[in-house]
Parts: C-alpha cells; structure tokens; sequence
C-alpha cells in the first residue's frame, strides 16, 4: 500500500452499543463513554492533529467483531490497519486466522490481540494452547498485541522469549500504576521486555493510567521516559486509545502530550514504528494464507 502522509495513530476503537454491548463500559467512572462512537466522530479530530492513518483495534472478545472492522477498514480511507481478536486456545486458530484474511477487507488484519488482562491466571499467556495459537499468529505473518496488567509482565517477557518468531506489541505500557506514582517492580519487568528484539511498546493509554482529575505532563514522563529509553524511539509509537482517552483528555490534548514526552523521536514514534510494525503487514495476505 502507499504509505500514508503524516502521524499514524496506532491505537484506537469504535463501537456501537446497537450492535453490541460493551460489557466492560460499567460503573459511573466509565459512564461518559457509554455511547456510539464512530469513525465520523473521530475524523475531525484526527485531520486537526494530522493524522493520516490509524490503526483500529479489537474492544470484545467477540468473533463477530473482527469482520466487521475488517469490512470498516475496507471502506475507510482513515483506517489502514485492524487489530483483531480469535480465540487462541481453538485448535483450528490457524484456519481462522486464514479465513480472515479472506474477508471481505482481509487484507487489513495486521493483529491479535485478547483481554489477558482480564484473565485470573496470570501465567495465562503461557498455557499450551495459548502458545500454540501464539505460534499460528506468527506463521499468518500477524503480530500479538499485549493488553496487559503489570503482573502478567513477567509471563509476557517468558512468552516472547518462547516465539522469538512473533512480534509481541505491549499496549500502553502495560499500564503502569501512574496514578500511584510507583515505578517498581513495573520498570524491571519493562525493561526485561524491551531487551528482547521481538518487542515493540505504545505510547498510549498514560492519560487514563494517571490521576484523570490532577494528572500533569511531569508525572506521565517517568513512565515515557521509561519505555523510551527501554525500547528506543524505533521501537515505540503513538496512540490515542480514542475514546477511552476522553475520560481524561482530548484527543488532541493526548496527541500534544505524546509530541512532548517523546521529544525529537517524532519521525519514529509518529509514523515509522506503527508503518513497519503494522501497515507492511495490511495488502496481499490472501496470496499467504
């Protein structure tokens, strides 16, 4: 595909509670996004911040989800790249994963990705079937986003280091404690994933890790610097978590924030990272599968 002008947003969603319910949208705390959003909602800011891409990424574990942003992407000039979601611990994952690729939009899937944070075994990324469907992921020429909590760290540094062939992807830092303030043992494990060439770290979700009332750019740098200095630019890029993001900040505000933690890192974090990690991968995976 022709690579795209200006920032890639690597991170992003949209849902419809018509079609689906968002089951994880609960509570008062989460309340102001429990609504229909669309990529017409999300045009307006991203033209403003100069985002010329994104990549849309998987909300529920619900097969029929994928499809449909494949189809969305297909019809999208915004949407360059999805992240998906199948069930890995199927013994047929190879088949579907192949038969996605055949979709209608197909050619857009360039991810996997599960709520292993929601999973109780904190090892679960280490199961058997889990692996083997880590493995089919690779073979499909996919990467494996991680949405993970700080203590699956350890088990998604062992998962890495086990499929040297996949690249794992962590979604927003693993979300560290940023509220708390603390650091450790989040740090460590960082960095024990970072040292493995197979990794690649977002920046995103900082905003609604932090203090959503008091947060300031000063305490979201430690964890920036953090991932920055661990992975290098080459190896993080930039996310919005549209809409999630709104509970805390704009998306433009989120967009500014991102430009000032990374500093001189632009060219990597805004585009080359999320261009190599994702959009090579979108185009001519029917002729693979």
């Amino acid at each position: 595909m022709t690579a795209p002008a200006g920032i890639i947003d690597a991170h992003h969603h949209v849902w419809d509670l018509s079609v689906r319910d968002q089951d994880w949208i609960t509570g008062p705390e989460l309340a102001p996004i429990r609504r229909n959003f669309t990529l017409d909602d999300l045009a307006p800011d991203v033209r403003a911040s100069g985002v010329g891409a994104t990549v849309l990424v998987q909300t529920v574990t619900v097969a029929e989800e994928t499809p449909e942003f494949l189809a969305l992407a297909e019809r999208s000039d915004l949407v360059a790249a999805v992240v998906g979601w199948t069930d890995l611990t199927r013994p047929d994952v190879a088949d579907t994963l192949a038969a996605l690729g055949r979709l209608p939009g197909g050619r857009h899937l360039a991810g996997i990705r599960h709520q292993v944070q929601g999973e109780p075994d904190p090892e679960w990324l280490l199961r058997p079937d889990v692996s083997r469907g880590l493995a089919a992921v690779a073979a499909a020429g996919l990467v494996y986003d991680l949405v993970v909590l700080p203590h699956q760290l350890p088990a998604c540094v062992k998962a890495a280091a086990d499929h040297p062939e996949l690249l794992f992807v962590l979604d927003h830092l693993g979300k560290p404690p940023i509220a708390a303030g603390d650091l450790e043992p989040w740090r460590t494990h960082v960095r024990a994933l970072a040292a493995l060439p197979n990794t690649v770290c977002k920046l995103s979700g900082l905003v609604t890790e932090a203090d959503r009332a008091t947060w300031t750019v000063e305490t979201l740098r430690p964890f920036a610097d953090t991932v920055l200095d661990a992975f290098g630019p080459g190896r993080v890029m930039f996310g919005s978590d549209w809409p999630v993001c709104t509970l805390a900040a704009t998306y433009g505000k989120v967009a500014d924030i991102a430009r000032e933690l990374a500093g001189g890192a632009d060219e990597d974090v805004f585009a080359g990272t999320a261009r190599r990690v994702y959009l090579s991968r979108v185009g001519g995976r029917n002729s693979r599968t």
